[in-house]
């Protein structure tokens, strides 16, 4: 195995060193769509955040029948007198759920209520808020157009249409449509399986003494409950000593159980980083280090099946690759497509430095100062191992890699954690 030093000086002519953001997002989505799919079929009552896996079609038309849109009368709009109320004889009620109703015949009409068949003969629905009874005849005074209040049958859906797509995230709505069509349970993508580590010989885990020179190991916690919150399968394999012998079986254990390994800490160029030349040697690196702050040191690539993310041991370039560069793997492997972070645009309230060459993240908060307005400030000190900045931010502020220094009053772009940092 190489050293960390040997290493940096054999791999630039090996692979990518130093991409571009979008650049990394595009290769790493390509490697994700590669990777092949588990389809399981699931009770329609857990298939909640799952992803479709094939396309469902209608099996019948929805609305299967003409019905009423409301409670009201049902008619011929032939009976209706185009310039002065009109008497027609109520001859029936028509409730839903009803076998279909005796035809209309000239000079009838029934009472109707929302979600009943619309009788035969019957071509327009009249609100029972604008129609006057008297005994056995309703009064309708004139101005209904044709065809009004009813819900044509089709309409919403045609039999052999595509009711929901593959690669729909299943959500409220979309189980609704299903649960309408009489489907009990639906074909999903596997959920992705995330193998976690982090290295280091500094880290404690919760319970140990933490000895001058030590600090507790906060990036398991972080990125489990990322990946949580992205809706896949966390499995944490704890922290691994800095031992080239148990990062290496760390490495191979994490792949053979999961989609994707995760892991923090040793990826850049000091004496005890060894999990480039790990991987390198073990599996396949396909990309090192990023033009962005915080993450510069990011390696992705796959060892087995499974695709590899080393990430920093910063606590906030931990958080900000994988929002970045591990979640829109996590999309693409659960049968989905990447959906970009939501970015609004923000008015900044103070002075920001930002170095040209490369894409930054600093931490911000932002909050609404009119309807679709914001205002941003930062968090303070924007180095990448104060975690308390991220409890405090609620957006990443973007500055691309043209951007130096920003004026107070310039608008920036924002990317709010709501959905992107879990």
């Amino acid at each position: 195995m190489k050293t960390p030093a040997e290493f940096a000086n054999h791999c630039c002519s090996d692979f990518p060193v130093g991409l571009g953001v979008q650049e990394a997002i595009e290769r790493i989505v390509a490697e994700a769509a590669r990777q092949p799919r588990q389809v399981l079929r699931l009770p329609l009552r857990q298939a909640l955040g799952q992803v479709l896996a094939e396309d469902l079609l209608t099996p019948f038309d929805i609305p299967g029948f003409d019905n009423s849109a409301m409670d009201g009368f049902a008619l011929r709009h032939t009976d209706l007198h185009p310039e002065q109320p009109t008497h027609l004889r109520i001859v029936d009620a028509v409730f839903a759920g009803d076998q279909p109703p005796r035809p209309l015949e000239a000079g009838q009409c029934s009472r109707i209520m929302t979600g009943a068949r619309v009788p035969p003969g019957a071509d327009t629905v009249v609100m029972k808020e604008q129609v006057t009874v008297e005994g056995e005849e309703a009064v309708f005074q004139p101005g209904h157009q044709q065809g009004s209040n009813i819900r044509r049958a089709g309409e919403d859906l045609r039999q052999g249409q595509v009711a929901v797509a593959a690669g729909t995230l299943l959500s409220s709505p979309q189980l609704g449509v299903i649960a309408s069509l009489g489907f009990p349970e639906v074909p999903v993508v596997r959920r992705p399986r995330v193998a976690l580590f982090t290295s280091g010989d500094e880290l404690r885990s919760h319970g140990e003494t933490r000895k001058p020179g030590t600090l507790f190991d906060s990036n398991r916690f972080s990125l489990e409950a990322m990946g949580r919150a992205a809706g896949v399968e966390v499995l944490d394999l704890g922290p691994i000593p800095d031992t080239p012998a148990q990062l290496a079986q760390a490495m191979q254990d994490a792949a053979a159980m999961a989609d994707v390994v995760v892991s923090s800490g040793g990826v850049s160029m000091g004496d005890a980083d060894y999990i480039p030349s790990l991987l390198d040697e073990l599996g396949e690196v396909l990309f090192w280090k990023m033009r962005m702050k915080p993450g510069h040191p990011l390696l992705f690539g796959r060892l087995g099946q499974a695709l590899y993310f080393g990430l920093p041991g910063n606590p906030v370039s931990v958080m900000a690759c994988f929002a970045h560069f591990v979640q829109p793997a996590l999309q693409v492997l659960a049968g989905g497509r990447y959906q970009p972070p939501l970015q609004l645009t923000a008015v900044l309230s103070e002075n920001l430095r930002s170095r040209t060459g490369r894409t930054e993240y600093q931490r911000g908060i932002f909050r609404a100062i009119a309807p679709g307005q914001f205002e941003v400030s930062s968090t303070g000190t924007q180095s990448s191992g104060a975690l308390s900045s991220m409890a405090r931010a609620n957006c990443f502020i973007v500055l691309d890699e043209d951007t130096g220094r920003v004026e107070a009053g310039s608008t920036v772009l924002i990317e709010p954690f709501a959905n992107l940092v879990g």
